[in-house]
This record gives C-alpha cells, structure tokens and sequence, in this order.
C-alpha cells in the first residue's frame, strides 16, 4: 500500500470540505441541477477540470526536482519539515492561495461563475484544484510529497488528489437531501477552542494529518522504507495458491457455474412476472395437494 497516495486522496476530500471550499457545493450543484442519470458525466467533466491544471504543476514540480535528485537525503529532510510547517499552518488557519501564482487565475474563476452546464463545472475544476486560500497548505503538501516521486510519480499523485476531491463531491451531491441538516452541518465542521484559541476541526484534523504525514516521510525515507504488511513468504504462497485457478477447467466450470446462476435469476423472475407461469405454478401446487388428500383418505 503506497501511503503518498492514501495521504493524497485524503488530502484531497478535507481539500472539497475545507471553509475554503464553501462555494463550490452550491457551484457544482448549480451546474448539475436536473442532471439526474449526468450527475456521474458532470463529475468525470470536473475531473478533467482539476487534471488540466494539476497534472501539468505536478509533471513540473517532478521535472525540477529531478535536477537536484542526487541529493535526496536532504530533499526528503527538507520536505519532511516542510510537511509539517504547513500541517501547523493548517491547524491555525493560516495559508495561502497557490492559484495566484498562476496567471490567467482569476478571470478563469469568474468564468466559472458565470457560465453554465458542462461548460461550468469544467471551469469550476481547474479553479478549485489550485485556488482556495486554506486549502493552500493541503497542495503545498502534496506537491513537496510529489517532488521526490520523478515527474510520473508526481503526476499520478496530483491525479490521486483530485480523485480524493471528485469522490466526495459526488457523494455529497447525490446525497445532499438525505443527508438533513445533523449530516450537513457536520460535513461543514464547525469552530471548537483548542488551548484559548479557536479552531475549526476540518483545519484541526487536516493539519494533524499533514503533521502525521511529514514525521512518517521522514522516519520512512519518503515511504520507501515502510515494512510489508504481507510478509514475503505469504506472498509467494499467496501468488502459488492463485495459480492454481489458471487452468482451463476452472475456466469451463466458472462459466458453466455464471450460466446456471444466470439461467435460475433468469427463470425465478419470468415465474413471477408471468401471469400464465404463476398460473400453472398455482394449479400444480392444486393438482399436489388434491391429489395428498385422496392418498391421506384412503390410507
């Protein structure tokens, strides 16, 4: 299990839930409204919003870390401390907005509040993978985990972010009404005091995430030093016992087995949609019992 890419697609669904994000529900549920069947076709079309601008900072990050790759003690030190600055900063309420780094940001948001459709909520992705002021450290995070992965890794971890922002979403949007106001006032998290000073608990448990996340990067030399849960020899026996289904008998009886269930599936709801079969089926269960009263009275 890669724990950078767990981490990431964590970080990502407390980047959708963050205060930050407060405007992109409605958004996103003002572009999809009536969608009903093209919820899911909305939520793939804002995906590929968020991979237009995340993919590419990614492969960038991983290419310019790439120059200093030989020193990667010091890059995963560096990091590590990094990781957790910004879980502090998260914690507190403290960020920044990494869209304003990048020109054009700012009238792309307000197109993406303008327009309507697919063409919005593809807008409204490549807006919220960059823009937000307190989801600032959560992407300062996980870019610094993505400049020690080489611009592939780097790539796949933003794409995994944007995943872990993308599932909730669409949860949340199919669900918003069932949820009532207990579910989503909870999902908005709320202000609690935390040693005189007042914390919301979706910063709260966001930086401490972030804080886990840097101790871990750097205790496990970037993840690459995390023991197997399974060991070696459980593997091996593992992959051997599976070998076994390879064989084209097992092939035959699967699908016989797959037909005979399909056929019994098939033949249960006939039976009971078919007016003429529960018909016969009646005058048969009859026919039996009649004919158990004539064998009982002559017995």
């Amino acid at each position: 299990m890669d724990i950078g890419l767990f981490a990431a697609f964590l970080g990502g669904a407390l980047a959708l839930l963050s205060p930050c994000a407060a405007l992109l529900l409605p958004a996103f549920f003002a572009s999809s409204v009536g969608a009903r069947g093209r919820l899911i076709v909305h939520g793939v079309v804002f995906y590929l919003g968020l991979m237009i601008t995340l993919v590419p900072i990614g492969i960038g990050v991983g290419a310019l870390a790439l120059t200093v790759a030989h020193h990667r003690s010091a890059i995963i030190a560096g990091a590590a401390l990094l990781i957790v600055v910004l879980g502090v900063l998260q914690i507190f309420g403290r960020g920044f907005d990494l869209g304003r780094l990048l020109p054009g940001m700012s009238r792309l948001q307000d197109r993406s509040m303008q327009r309507s459709g697919f063409v919005k909520t593809l807008l409204l992705g490549a807006v919220s993978g960059v823009a937000g002021f307190c989801t600032g450290p959560i992407l300062g995070a996980v870019l610094t985990m993505a400049a020690t992965r080489g611009m592939g890794g780097a790539a796949l971890l933003l794409a995994v972010y944007g995943m872990g922002m993308v599932v909730p979403l669409m949860l949340i949007a199919a669900t918003w009404t069932r949820l009532g106001a207990l579910g989503q006032t909870t999902l908005r998290g709320r202000d609690i005091a935390f040693a005189g000073l007042h914390v919301h608990t979706t910063h709260l448990n966001t930086g401490l995430l972030l804080i886990a996340v840097g101790v871990g990067f750097w205790l496990t030399n970037g993840f690459i030093g995390i023991p197997e849960p399974v060991s070696t020899d459980t593997q091996q026996r593992l992959q051997d016992g599976v070998s076994i289904l390879a064989n084209p008998m097992v092939d035959v009886a699967g699908v016989l087995l797959l037909t005979a269930v399909l056929l019994g599936w098939w033949w249960y709801h006939r039976s009971r949609n078919d007016p003429a079969a529960r018909s016969n089926a009646a005058q048969s269960t009859d026919k039996c019992a009649a004919r158990f009263d004539v064998d009982h009275d002559q017995r």
